[in-house]
């Protein structure tokens, strides 16, 4: 059923947010019956591309990651998706009595991981490292994501649209303080030691 959703929200995203509503999934079905198995497309897409086929700048020579470390590089990425997604879902939980949600059913965690299902799907690109075949890419899954994200949350709440766009606007300010926060803790990890081994 979740992956059911995940493809309608990218054909009929209101009425499917109103079935993601009904459904009322549980955190650990939802894990994993959709965060889990899409969450491994941008992953093993990215150890792929960056082991396999490498990039290149200009006219220098192609430049890859070592197995080893895009494979350590990979699994830190999939964890910090996992974690990022529920933390999301938490602080939309928390959120929702501040904008008066009616149900205090926690839908927090379905929010945040079918908002990233654009996201999830678009990592399919990280296989061929272009910088700017990924980043325009990259733009337009965050947008459509945007769009869901400000699209779903009054329906998934079940309040008024106002108060819906001021909810959206306060998950996504939550989202890239949480993304600058990832980038923090990403140089702090790499300054242990668990940064990217390059190969030519």
């Amino acid at each position: 059923m979740s992956l059911t959703h995940s493809f309608g929200l990218l054909t009929n995203p209101d009425q499917e947010w109103e079935a993601i509503r009904k459904a009322s999934e549980s955190v650990t079905r939802l894990y994993t019956g959709h965060v889990l198995l899409l969450a491994l497309i941008p992953a093993l897409a990215g150890f792929f591309g960056t082991t396999q086929i490498g990039w290149q700048i200009g006219d220098g020579q192609v430049t890859r990651l070592s197995l080893s470390s895009g494979l350590s590089l990979s699994v830190l990425f999939y964890a910090a998706m996992l974690a990022g997604i529920f933390i999301l879902g938490k602080f939309i939980d928390f959120f929702a009595a501040t904008y008066d949600a009616v149900d205090s059913t926690p839908r927090g965690v379905a929010m945040a991981a079918y908002t990233a299902t654009p996201m999830f799907l678009i990592g399919v690109i990280a296989a061929y490292p272009n910088i700017w075949i990924n980043m325009l890419a990259g733009l337009v899954a965050i947008a459509y994501a945007v769009y869901l994200l400000y699209e779903g949350l009054p329906i998934l709440m079940k309040i008024p649209e106002e108060r819906g766009f001021m909810f959206a606007t306060a998950v996504l300010t939550v989202g890239l303080v949480m993304f600058v926060a990832l980038l923090a803790i990403s140089v702090v990890i790499w300054s242990l030691g668990i940064g990217p081994v390059y190969v030519t």
